[in-house]
């Protein structure tokens, strides 16, 4: 699989992984039909338009290529069809949400680079695009971003897009760079929400804990 093929297939993947998590979310939610769908294709595309749009990949593939829309569609037909399936698998929406995390993470710095911006463009894109879509799916469904919890969210991506990024510029395979980032992040992550690891809150003028990290 050459590169090009790869990063494909790694975007279209993150994308159903995204959908699938909101797609999810917004059923548990209680939206109908259609409000799945959109929640399922904002959380799959809104971080890769914001990347594009960025670094000026217009106009954005989440909105051109007919294949994110179908993907997200697809997530969402399983979801609301395919119940007992959903309801077998131990906490979908963690395991997709980290999966796709990782995935993001690592075609959002891929494609910064293509584009030819420098390491620290990439790394902040890569991260931009892996929690793009978690934020668009909390306001929507009106929850605080996972973002401005003590959960370890965006430090998993920023782990998964700095190996990405330190392997394009060390000469690493880029089959292998690309993995090594993936199982980082969504093992950061997963483990993270496993085992309840947080970041430490800051300290008020009390001592008290006030404040999150991210």
């Amino acid at each position: 699989m050459n590169d090009h093929s790869l990063f494909t297939f790694l975007d279209l993947a993150g994308t159903f992984a995204f959908a699938f998590s909101g797609a999810v979310a917004a059923r548990d939610r209680g939206l109908d039909w259609f409000g799945v769908i959109v929640i399922a294709f904002a959380v799959a595309c809104g971080g890769g338009v914001l990347r594009d749009l960025c670094i000026g990949a217009v106009p954005p593939a989440g909105l051109t290529d007919w294949r994110y829309l179908a993907v997200a569609m697809a997530a969402s037909w399983v979801t609301l069809t395919a119940r007992t399936l959903v309801v077998r698998l131990a906490h979908p929406v963690t395991f997709f949400d980290s999966l796709g995390l990782g995935l993001f993470a690592v075609t959002g710095a891929q494609k910064a680079l293509i584009f030819g911006h420098n390491a620290e463009v990439a790394v902040l894109l890569g991260v931009v695009t892996a929690v793009g879509g978690g934020v668009a799916r909390d306001v929507l469904l009106n929850r605080v971003p996972v973002i401005l919890r003590r959960e370890v969210y965006a430090s998993a991506a920023l782990v998964g897009a700095v190996i990405e990024v330190s392997g394009e510029r060390l000469g690493w395979v880029s089959s292998g760079r690309t993995w090594a980032a993936l199982m980082a992040c969504f093992a950061l992550r997963y483990l993270s929400l496993r085992y309840k690891w947080n970041l430490p809150r800051s300290l008020g003028h009390d001592g008290s804990g006030s404040g999150s990290d991210k």
